[in-house]
């Protein structure tokens, strides 16, 4: 299969505009210049605060240098923190296409928009030129996330990207796994697996801080669609969850904007450091994809009983849909059925197999599901992080 080639070295399997508002005020002219843009790649993104912080500067660099994206419009306002300077030269450094519409600077809301669309029909007509390389399962980054839990979940879907999980890891793959909040009462078990018996303590320690986050805000990673569907306690849920981290050894421990440093299996930590502040930690699904494409993803495995819809702007979303009802009832919107282990005697071995086929599928151009229905959702809030410690990337050099 065919990759886009960067100039760091590594290489997308889509080749996206990104169209990203720098404050709350410039997204609708953003989303103006998107939406003619509609049934092209062309991604609206953005982080909607006026005041800084140093987060989301930090995954906006990531999303808008990621290898699945090609060129990057950015839209201020104009007077908000947000650099859009460095951003922009940023993107400049990495050799791709990059303007910016200021809009107090343009004349308003409706020149800005003009001058967006301009651009970006200009830059569309140059990103067939960019190099392309041969790619292999080795260059993928994958992301694995739950979202719309039920009783089947930890039966079928998890478990069976779980298999697959470590199936991509045997091919040089790289696979991130993630929501620590969700893995509340696994952690002896993720520590056990450890590369190092410091990278065990690290591990540890970032669930005690995110079950003391969790405790803070009276509320835990458990939704009402989670009871009704069948699941009585986070604990487990948090079993589910961690099947989908499969067997093979845990190669490190990253905040979202880290990029792993070679193939292998990797946690990310996704509450916040220090004091709460921000706020609930995963307000959303979206938010930890959008981590976990920061983080170099190219793609995310998003196992469902219940049902979601969502896709994600930059990264194809792969549906793995747990519940043989769901799928059913919700089929045009799920690429796998992992039901079959429930109703067809298909063993997890067989849906893991399916699920690395479909991966390999999409990284070679087809569409997934969510990609098929044109949804592009994101989400980015504040968040605080401290740099990951020397014991959490193993034998890495930092």
């Amino acid at each position: 299969m065919k990759g886009y080639l960067r100039s760091d070295g590594r290489k997308g399997i889509r080749n996206v505009v990104v169209v990203a508002y720098l404050v709350e005020c410039a997204h609708h002219a953003a989303r103006e210049i998107a939406y003619g843009f509609r049934d092209r790649e062309v991604h609206l993104i953005g982080f909607p605060g006026c005041f800084p912080n140093a987060y989301a500067d930090r995954i906006m660099r990531g999303l808008t240098t990621h290898p699945n994206v090609g060129a990057a419009l950015l839209v201020s306002l104009g007077c908000e923190s947000f650099d859009h300077a460095g951003l922009a030269e940023t993107i400049e450094a990495t050799g791709r296409p990059v303007h910016t519409v200021v809009i107090q600077e343009s004349g308003g809301t409706a020149p800005s928009i003009r001058e967006g669309r301009e651009w970006i029909e200009q830059t569309l007509s140059s990103l067939d030129s960019m190099p392309t390389a041969e790619t292999n399962v080795s260059d993928l980054v994958v992301g694995v996330i739950c979202g719309g839990s039920d009783a089947t979940s930890g039966l079928t879907a998890n478990p069976a990207v779980g298999r697959a999980s470590d199936l991509l890891i045997e091919q040089g793959a790289t696979v991130i796994f993630e929501e620590t909040g969700e893995l509340i009462g696994c952690e002896q078990f993720m520590a056990d697996r450890a590369a190092s018996e410091e990278l065990g303590r690290e591990i540890i320690a970032c669930v005690e801080k995110a079950a003391r986050y969790y405790t803070v805000f009276g509320h835990s990673s458990f939704a009402p669609g989670n009871a009704d569907g069948g699941l009585t306690t986070i604990e487990e849920k948090s079993l589910g969850a961690y099947s989908k981290s499969g067997k093979s050894t845990i190669s490190g421990l990253i905040k979202p904007g880290d990029i792993p440093p070679r193939g292998g299996l990797y946690l990310m930590d996704v509450v916040p450091d220090g004091e709460p502040r921000f706020g609930f930690p995963n307000i959303s699904d979206n938010a930890e994809i959008v981590e976990m494409i920061a983080s170099g993803a190219h793609l995310t495995l998003f196992t469902t009983g219940r049902g979601s819809v969502v896709g994600s702007a930059i990264s194809p979303v792969i549906k793995v849909c747990a519940n043989p009802d769901t799928f059913r009832r919700m089929g045009e919107d799920m690429d796998v059925n992992a039901g079959r282990i429930l109703e067809e005697n298909a063993t997890l071995d067989d849906v893991g197999r399916e699920i690395v086929d479909k991966i390999v599928q999409t990284a070679a151009g087809r569409p997934t599901c969510s990609e098929a229905l044109g949804h592009q959702e994101f989400i980015l809030t504040y968040k605080t992080f401290e740099p990951i410690g020397p014991g959490c990337l193993p034998g890495a050099t930092r």
